[in-house]
């Protein structure tokens, strides 16, 4: 579990994820370390690394793509990962409005609802 994917999976989390986030994640050890291999070497090693996308254009694909799937757990993580790479508030509130054009409704409203508690959980954070 040391290879380089894996560590370069580890400093891709470090970056998109607080210490906090990354802990919770990484109780997913614990219930199966071959899928924790797969996420860190593969996931974060192999697709957040790669140079073409920044992080934060990586991080529109994947909220859309959790919007798309109605993947709300994983969306509320990734909204936090993306105002940590740059993306700012009102970019994150256009890409979701784009979407209901695309996945409904529904979806986006949801979606929109966890970006505002994430943006006052962000706002709290900065000011402490």
């Amino acid at each position: 579990m040391t290879d380089n994917r894996y560590e370069t999976g580890k400093k891709a989390m470090e970056e998109l994820f607080s210490q906090e986030v990354r802990k919770g994640m990484e109780g997913m050890k614990d219930i199966s370390p071959d899928l924790w291999e797969m996420i860190v070497s593969f996931g974060f090693g192999d697709l957040y690394s790669r140079q073409a996308l920044s992080f934060s254009q990586r991080e529109i694909v994947t909220i859309t793509s959790l919007i798309t799937q109605g993947a709300f757990d994983q969306l509320r993580v990734h909204l936090q990962a993306a105002l940590n790479v740059g993306l700012s508030k009102e970019e994150i509130i256009e890409v979701i409005i784009h979407c209901a054009g695309y996945v409904g409704f529904p979806k986006a409203v949801q979606a929109m609802g966890i970006a505002g508690e994430v943006f006052e959980e962000h706002a709290d954070s900065s000011s402490e």
